[in-house]
């Protein structure tokens, strides 16, 4: 199992110095990718930009996005502001995508929710279209596109990522949450008659240390207050320790996660440099 970390980009007052000391971090350290989050309606740095910013401050780490909320995007510029981050970056660029759950996100960009769905299926069919003709440049530097993945907790989710994509990607909880998902995700990639098998990624949140976690967890309520009392669930999720990292890599490791996602609630430097300690 590879392991990645996520950049701090919907930590509040994340400034460029912070994204940068983190993106040239995970590159010198013993991570496989680095990816960003997505909202709209929220105080957070714009995802595909961010990764256009830090990839000539990485060389060998995958950049990604973990999830970006496809339906909130035009097709025709998301497929040439992808191809474009592909490019810059050499070859490297992960397009993870789903629905999103928040509803101001919707309401801000003006899209109907009630679409959502048709609309992300759609996507998913014209982004390799646009990315194999070749019709509005630039040409991905990948075969074919960036690598594709897509996430959600439906059965509607699964059948996307089994039709469209490479991969799919889990929204975070215990191991046992992305066991169920991924061997549902294999049982519907091997029926359809696909070759190999699906890229399984999963992801968490670290906090390291006692007043960090206290910070961590006031994030995490924030940033999930939109479900209510779920997001004291989620908060309590939080990987506090050295040993909660470890025990979380072994259970999604166990559970057949092929990429595991940390992402930080932080964007103090020294957290990255902990957790590059436990897992180094």
């Amino acid at each position: 199992m590879e392991l990645g970390v996520g950049l701090p980009n919907t930590v509040a007052g994340t400034d460029a110095a912070a994204i940068y000391a983190w993106a040239r971090g995970v590159d010198q350290g013993p991570f496989a990718s680095l990816s960003v989050f997505d909202r709209i309606a929220y105080d957070s740095l714009d995802p595909l930009a961010t990764l256009a910013a830090v990839a000539p401050l990485t060389e060998r780490v995958r950049l990604a996005t973990t999830v970006l909320i496809g339906p909130l995007r035009n097709t025709t510029l998301l497929a040439k502001e992808a191809a474009t981050v592909d490019v810059l970056s050499g070859g490297r660029l992960t397009l993870g995508l789903a629905l999103g759950a928040r509803d101001d996100d919707y309401e801000v960009t003006g899209v109907r929710p009630s679409d959502r769905g048709e609309h992300l299926t759609q996507q998913l069919y014209e982004l390799r279209e646009h990315w194999d003709a070749g019709d509005i440049g630039p040409h991905p530097v990948q075969e074919g596109g960036p690598q594709l993945l897509v996430g959600g907790l439906t059965d509607a989710a699964i059948a996307r990522a089994v039709r469209y994509c490479d991969g799919y990607i889990h929204g975070g909880g215990p191991p046992r949450a992305f066991a169920r998902l991924a061997t549902r995700t294999q049982a519907a990639w091997s029926e359809s008659g696909r070759p190999g098998k699906p890229a399984l990624w999963g992801m968490g949140y670290f906090a390291l240390g006692d007043e960090e976690a206290v910070a961590g967890e006031a994030y995490l309520l924030d940033y999930y207050a939109f479900t209510g009392p779920f997001a004291m669930r989620i908060a309590e999720g939080l990987l506090r320790s050295p040993r909660d990292v470890v025990q979380f890599m072994r259970g999604y490791r166990d559970a057949g996660c092929d990429h595991l996602v940390l992402f930080p609630t932080s964007a103090d430097i020294t957290q990255l440099e902990r957790l590059a300690e436990i897992v180094g």
